[in-house]
């Protein structure tokens, strides 16, 4: 008697944990899409950065729920930090103010809308013939036992070590290059 009802209550613990896992897979996927239109339906720039700040922290967030720290932080600091800044700065120093309104492409929508059902079959047929392989080393139950982070560190640090030093020489090369192109050139001795 105790048995069932401990199987029972176990049960239902698990089909509530299962509900609620839904609903915030459920509403990230929501907010990031809807978000997603609302960035390339806006027609001020301003307000179109300021939805993509808000799709990219429910990135994150969707990260964080699926147990991947590091890539909610890479999301963070790469995309929310530096790649919005660089839109900003892009809107401001070409100083757009607002979608220039005209009747070019008004009879248009129906061969973009074939044009866009052509392409999503074409991604389409490939996907409809993949079959699931086998896990590899990196498999969920192994990264479940060590953070995601560990393992990246593994197989960056192991297995792609030189691609991640000819990366690191590359950005230290464009460091470098910035810093000589922001000096600029001195005429006079006392500058430098």
């Amino acid at each position: 008697m105790m048995t069932r009802r401990s199987s029972a209550g176990a049960d239902r613990k698990r089909r509530d944990r299962m509900a609620i896992n839904q609903f915030f897979f459920g509403y990230f996927a929501f907010v990031i899409i809807l978000t997603a239109l609302l960035v390339v339906t806006r027609k001020n720039p301003v307000h179109s950065v300021l939805w993509m700040l808000v799709m990219f922290f429910h990135v994150a967030g969707l990260y964080l729920f699926l147990n991947a720290e590091f890539m909610a932080a890479v999301q963070i600091i790469v995309y929310a930090g530096a790649i919005l800044v660089l839109y900003v700065f892009l809107i401001f120093l070409l100083n757009l103010k607002e979608e220039i309104q005209g009747e070019h492409y008004v009879g248009e929508w129906p061969m973009g809308l074939t044009l866009a059902l052509s392409v999503l079959v074409v991604i389409l047929i490939p996907l409809a013939g993949m079959k699931v392989k086998p896990f590899g080393k990196w498999s969920i139950a192994a990264i479940s036992k060590e953070t995601h982070t560990v393992a990246l560190g593994k197989v960056l640090y192991t297995g792609y070590l030189f691609p991640f030093e000819v990366a690191s020489i590359i950005l230290l090369v464009a460091i470098v290059g910035a810093v000589f192109l922001a000096r600029g050139k001195s005429d006079s001795p006392e500058d430098e």
